[in-house]
């Protein structure tokens, strides 16, 4: 491998010895062919995995968990496996494409179920698993699963040691192989030895790592030599070289294979061996690892391999591969579950220049600020709601027409229809949401949660102030029920020179309600609206309000504001600009008696303000005469929905991203 000089990386090393430096200019650095499944994780830290009461649901499996650590990083991967035809494939395709993997080549098996991985941390030593793969689907792929173009697409291709234990997927990894070689494509070994994937050990004994077995040194042995790359922890060197010592052990990898070889030493660090092999594993090229309080081991192996890539890819020195590997490592064992736990590049990167004083990653506010926030989707460009969460007017509405609670569910189902049909027609490819309650739109909230739609629910009480959540203030174990996709919306009447123990009573419930979100890893959207009550004249503005909740550490996944002056929205970006850039953005909240088009004009001139939230101002009208009977179900829709689409017109003219004829504008009276 031909050396480089002079090269300055990110840890300010000079560059070295280099890995994989086939053309950039492919489509793709990493394809990983391997394990993909669903991790379901016991909650209850602890106990036995006997006892656990409930688990969360992550992506999981060596090659799913390395490639999304690798795309977190803005490494291009790509998965090559298979995914049952049911739900929880559904759900590995979709977390994989989320995390921005490329999911061309994850195969529908028809006949075979997706593997599941059943996992628990038990101790600080302890963490049983149970492998449900008999007969799985990645298992199952074909040679016919890809073709040598898409290996060639890459810059490398990355194997997992599991796929060599049957003797279908060892003949796919094998045509793998001869395209890779055939086209200057690095092979990288994870060597993943798990005796109990190879049938050695009892199907309850996951957590044993290491069993000698002739039959698995010898598959892994006829890998060696197309290999460019090597990893494994200790146990799983002497397994691929087949002798009771690591060091032996890779003397006699070396034999057969001129591949770089690193060793992961766990809190030590890792050694990285290129060239002839020294006397002992000590004289290697190492890299210290990191030290850090250890929460789960399970998934570190995956992080060290994305951040070694990651400096592998880039040429980065043998030391500094190894310690950005070290580095995601330790980020990784200091967190529940392995997908969710991998770093994004920015995270990594703030933790690199600090993680001498942190030995305590997960307490951390600036990582995990990072860890929360830098691995959100790409916020919208334009954002277009539909608020019909009015639970207070609808009822004196309806009982001033002496109509029932059916009545307002059935209208609310009908606002919901609305959307559904803008969203249906040619609308600019509009990002379309809704804001809608529990308590009568549980229907709507079914029916456009199962069709993928943004839908946010409201926790306030309406008009309450201090505000006050229902069903109750404590919400951790209501918002634990909800589907994950929901959004937790939260209106709050604030001024910060509202009486003292008024402003520190709502701040308090806000931090309580934030801090569930981030346990609950659902998005906050914080709406704070000038209180009915509020004097002019004030000093307060709102830029002082969103200045104070960040200081109190809210960080809102998206905030609702009121219309305001172009000086103010100037203002309100550069808050946001400074104090959170990876906020999703702000959607301006109608008020009664604004004038949308004069408010959209103003608004929309600021990047920062990505649409729109529409309640009362654009339904009132209708629902009083649907709930006075002048106006039918259907009637209602296409008058709601005319009126939506007119909104989005007048968004557009005033931010000038559409062309031609503008529309007329004017909202149903």
């Amino acid at each position: 491998m031909a050396p480089q000089t002079g090269k300055k990386t990110a840890l300010g090393l000079n560059s070295g010895p280099v890995g994989a430096d086939s053309s950039r200019t492919r489509s793709l650095d990493v394809i990983c062919l391997g394990r993909a499944a669903v991790d379901l994780y016991g909650q209850q830290v602890g106990g036995r995995l006997e006892d656990m009461q409930s688990f969360a649901k992550y992506l999981g499996g060596s090659s799913g968990n390395l490639a999304a650590g690798l795309a977190r990083l803005g490494v291009r991967s790509s998965m090559l496996t298979r995914v049952g035809d049911e739900q929880m494939g559904r759900f590995v395709r979709e977390a994989l494409a989320s995390e921005g993997v490329d999911v061309s080549h994850v195969v529908t098996d028809p006949r075979r179920l997706t593997a599941l991985v059943i996992l628990g941390i038990s101790g600080r030593d302890s963490f049983p698993h149970i492998f449900y793969r008999e007969n799985c689907a990645d298992l199952a792929i074909e040679p016919g699963d890809f073709d040598e173009d898409y290996i060639a697409s890459s810059r490398s291709l990355a194997i997992t040691g599991t796929h060599l234990s049957t003797e279908q997927s060892r003949m796919v990894v094998s045509q793998a192989v001869r395209y890779a070689r055939r086209n200057d494509v690095r092979v990288v070994l994870d060597i993943d030895y798990r005796p109990v994937l190879w049938g050695l050990v009892a199907p309850g004994s996951g957590e044993e790592r290491y069993v000698a077995s002739d039959a698995a040194t010898g598959a892994i042995r006829e890998l060696l030599p197309d290999c460019d790359l090597i990893v494994g922890t200790e146990e799983e060197i002497r397994i691929a070289g087949g002798a009771d010592s690591t060091i032996d052990s890779l003397h006699n990898i070396r034999e057969r294979s001129a591949a770089a070889v690193v060793v992961k030493r766990g809190a030590i660090g890792c050694s990285v061996f290129d060239g002839a092999i020294p006397a002992d594993i000590d004289s290697g090229i190492s890299a210290a690892g990191v030290e850090v309080a250890v929460f789960n081991t399970v998934g570190a192996g995956d992080g060290f391999l994305s951040g070694f890539l990651l400096g592998w890819l880039d040429g980065a020195d043998w030391r500094e591969c190894g310690a950005l590997g070290n580095a995601c490592g330790a980020l990784v064992v200091s967190r529940h579950g392995c997908t969710p736990a991998m770093p994004t590049k920015a995270e990594l990167d703030n933790y690199v220049s600090r993680a001498a004083g942190i030995r305590r990653p997960d307490r951390d506010s600036e990582l995990a600020y990072l860890h929360r926030v830098s691995v959100r989707h790409k916020a919208p460009r334009e954002m277009f709601v539909l608020a019909f969460d009015q639970r207070r007017r609808m009822e004196e509405l309806a009982h001033a027409c002496e109509s029932t609670d059916a009545d307002i569910r059935r209208f609310k189902s009908i606002a919901g229809l609305a959307v559904e049909r803008v969203g249906k027609s040619d609308n600019g490819n509009a990002e379309l949401g809704v804001v809608v309650d529990e308590r009568y739109g549980e229907a709507v909230l079914s029916r456009m949660t199962n069709a993928g739609w943004w839908i946010a629910r409201p926790v306030e009480m309406p008009g309450s102030r201090p505000v006050r959540f229902e069903p109750r203030d404590n919400m951790g174990l209501p918002l634990s029920s909800w589907p994950g996709s929901h959004v937790v919306k939260c209106l709050v009447q604030y001024r910060t020179d509202d009486p003292m123990a008024l402003r520190l009573e709502q701040e308090r419930l806000v931090c309580q309600l934030h801090a569930d979100c981030i346990d609950l890893d659902r998005q906050l959207l914080l709406a704070l609206v000038t209180p009915a009550d509020s004097e002019d004249g004030g000093d307060a503005t709102i830029t002082d309000a969103m200045r104070r909740f960040y200081n109190l550490g809210v960080f809102p996944a998206w905030w609702q504001l009121e219309a305001q002056t172009a000086e103010v929205w100037q203002e309100v970006g550069e808050v946001v600009s400074e104090r959170d850039p990876y906020c999703n953005g702000i959607q301006v909240l109608d008020a009664p008696g604004d004038d949308l088009a004069g408010t959209f004009r103003v608004a929309a001139a600021n990047p920062v303000c990505k649409g729109f939230t529409l309640g009362w101002s654009l339904l009132d009208g209708v629902a009083r005469r649907w709930f006075a009977g002048e106006v039918n179900d259907g009637e209602a829709v296409e008058r709601i929905a005319t009126d939506l689409r007119r909104a989005i017109g007048m968004w557009r003219d005033a931010a000038h991203t559409t062309s031609g004829e503008k529309l007329s504008h004017g909202l149903d009276e």
